[in-house]
């Protein structure tokens, strides 16, 4: 039977790591799983748009460009919520290699302030309370972290797609058919350059033409 002093010591700082660390991996292994599905997604719509620019189908290449440029944006999110995983882990070793000279987990603000990140994004919401008050409890990181948890508020924080991020997407995806579809920026900026020849051509003629006439006007005068 377990004493009352063995009952209230506190866990091995190297297990407690240990243990986080792993928690985080398994986060980040998730994240990888959620990437290349997301992945393989835009593998379909790529494809889906290919098909809509073939027959010309303006309305619907652009409601699939919108969702490719959101995908992406996803993906970018959760390569940045990886990397904050990848920080802790990383804080949490340096932490654990002092823990020899001081004997104990010392405090980390920049662990704290990307906990509190990460339990602001949905998915790593349960896994990282539970670890925040894990590190409360070790002395790692302050307890008002607690009301940082509590007034986290889920923000999905994607913006409107613009223009020009969905007319970027068509030209990548398919930009051997984009030119001739109407209604695309690829298109208005083909008509604009072809447009502008045409002016630049008449202003040339126009003044070989001037030219010619001012020629032709001293030489009559030479013959008088």
């Amino acid at each position: 039977m377990k004493s009352i002093k063995e009952f209230f010591k506190k866990p091995d700082p190297k297990e407690l790591v240990r243990k986080w660390q792993s928690e985080l991996r398994s986060q980040g292994r998730g994240i990888d799983r959620q990437i290349r599905e997301i992945q393989r997604e835009e593998k379909k719509v790529e494809k889906s748009i290919k098909e809509c620019a073939k027959r010309n189908d303006v309305a619907s290449a652009k409601l699939l460009a919108k969702e490719l440029v959101r995908s992406r944006r996803a993906v970018t999110r959760l390569a940045t919520n990886k990397a904050q995983l990848n920080s802790v882990s990383m804080k949490l070793g340096e932490n654990l290699a002092m823990v020899k000279s001081v004997g104990h987990l010392e405090k980390s603000t920049e662990v704290m302030k990307a906990v509190n990140d990460l339990i602001k994004i949905p998915e790593m919401n349960q896994t990282m309370r539970e670890m925040s008050k894990e590190m409360m409890k070790a002395g790692m990181i302050e307890e008002m972290v607690s009301d940082s948890i509590d007034s986290a508020i889920d923000e999905d924080g994607l913006e409107e797609e613009t223009d020009a991020e969905v007319d970027k997407v068509l030209a990548e995806v398919a930009g051997e058919y984009i030119a001739a579809m109407p209604g695309t920026q690829t298109a208005k900026q083909a008509a604009m350059d072809k447009q502008q020849q045409a002016e630049a051509k008449a202003a040339a003629d126009a003044q070989q033409d001037a030219e010619f006439q001012e020629l032709q006007a001293r030489l009559n005068a030479v013959r008088m």
